[in-house]
């Protein structure tokens, strides 16, 4: 036989020291993944919350108009102090219009849309600039206002 699984033979602790490894592997890895646990909830600290706009109307006609765009949260709850902005998409304004929500997550723009020659419809960008110092963000794509020819 090798020296190796003599001295094995030989040694009556060899069974008592493996569950003492076991227990003390064990502790180490529980404590390990609570520790990575409460990281990872301080994480969620760090999470935003996208914004959504509602203009209504959502379908306008060429011209002057008046649109209502109300700010939401996920829950449906209005957002204050939001400043929207209403630009060109496929159809035209002239520049970027934008307005502040007030406390009902309400605001108000005037446009004057046009569309091109042989164009029937276009559409206008709106996006949302969150209030200063919230957990809010606008990364998705909103409701576009549709401009339709009559």
């Amino acid at each position: 036989m090798p020296p190796l699984w003599n001295r094995f033979k030989s040694d009556s602790r060899a069974i008592e020291g493996l569950p003492i490894r076991l227990v003390i592997a064990l502790v180490v890895g529980v404590a390990s993944l609570s520790v990575m646990m409460n990281m990872l909830s301080g994480v969620s600290g760090l999470t935003v919350t996208e914004l959504d706009a509602k203009p209504t109307p959502d379908v306008i006609s060429p011209g002057h108009q008046s649109i209502e765009i109300a700010v939401l949260d996920p829950d449906g709850s209005p957002v204050s102090d939001a400043t929207v902005v209403v630009k060109s998409g496929t159809a035209r304004i002239d520049g970027v219009e934008t307005a502040t929500t007030g406390t009902d997550g309400k605001a108000t723009i005037s446009v004057s849309s046009s569309l091109g020659a042989n164009q029937q419809e276009g559409t206008l960008e709106v996006s949302i600039k969150p209030p200063a110092g919230s957990e809010y963000a606008d990364e998705r794509e909103n409701t576009a206002i549709l401009v339709i020819r009559g």
